[in-house]
């Protein structure tokens, strides 16, 4: 039996905040300069960046501490302070029903629920080659990316928007939704109608180049960031591309073109494991390539 969680009060003007990336600094800096109490942030653990580093605060976390909000790293001290509900924005950690069964709160997803529920929702919608994605404002239920909607806002996709791009776009266009949906009085809320996919997390084995594949679908993974394929046995990552017209083998070197599965990659910026990054025809012009070179070996 699903254990019914309460919903948030109309008009809520105390919020914990709950959030953890860069994405979710807009909404933060939303719901202060609107006038909300914002009497708690609760966002990830310090982590390091890389080997050498000292650990460092999510972008949340700093944004909070600039705003003078206490930061905590426990979910469960929400209970702690006194707010109306919890605002939640990309936070990285489920959140228990004991929580939510004693403060109600809501979602900003980044996509048009149902339609990629998840983890990866901007990723998975430039994956699939979706040509219109947005935000929704949600009630949050034990069910992950299934409560009922406040508001959804639609936007296109730029051909060309990267994964990067679109997450800002998103972020930016949430905070406004969820600031007008608070202050326009949280009613009435629609159950999610459609067809659900779910948006599983984005792994290294998903930004491989398969040159089977169309040039197409190839220049949406090099869009996510993080897009590889090897040379010779040595990673090569490709950080800017574009699908063009013309025919080779797939994996096929035709200068600073590649051959898939339909049509042509032409690569733009690359980067050899252990170098900088560089145009793809400074990379070429160094490699001394054999004529018949094929990527993905």
């Amino acid at each position: 039996m699903t254990t019914r969680l309460p919903a948030p009060p109309e008009h809520p003007r105390s919020v914990v905040f709950l959030g953890s990336p860069a994405a979710a600094v807009p909404t933060l800096t939303a719901l202060v300069k609107a006038g909300f109490e914002v009497p708690l942030v609760i966002s990830m653990p310090d982590r390091r960046r890389s080997r050498r580093s000292a650990p460092s605060p999510t972008p949340v976390k700093q944004a909070a501490l600039e705003f003078g909000i206490p930061v905590s790293e426990e979910t469960s001290d929400a209970l702690t302070v006194k707010a109306d509900c919890g605002v939640v924005v990309a936070y990285g950690r489920l959140i228990d029903t004991t929580v939510l069964s004693q403060l109600p709160m809501i979602n900003i997803h980044f996509s048009l629920l149902p339609r990629w529920r998840g983890a990866a929702p901007v990723e998975r919608a430039l994956l699939a080659g979706d040509d219109k994605t947005g935000v929704s404002i949600m009630g949050v239920e034990a069910e992950l990316d299934a409560g009922p909607l406040y508001r959804r806002r639609a936007i296109d996709i730029k051909p060309t928007a990267t994964a990067a791009d679109l997450r800002d776009e998103l972020a930016e266009l949430g905070a406004i939704e969820l600031v007008a949906a608070l202050q326009g009085g949280l009613r009435d809320p629609v159950p999610q109608q459609g067809e659900v996919r779910v948006a599983k997390k984005i792994h290294r084995t998903d930004l491989q180049l398969n040159w089977t594949r169309s040039a197409e679908e190839l220049g949406r993974v090099v869009r996510l960031g993080g897009a590889w394929t090897t040379n010779d046995s040595t990673v090569l990552k490709v950080y800017d591309a574009r699908p063009v017209d013309g025919t080779a083998e797939p994996g096929k070197l035709l200068r600073d073109h590649v051959g898939t599965g339909e049509g042509l990659l032409q690569l733009l910026v690359v980067q050899v494991e252990g170098k900088s990054r560089m145009s793809a025809n400074e990379w070429i012009n160094g490699a001394r390539l054999e004529p018949d070179a094929r990527l993905g070996t």
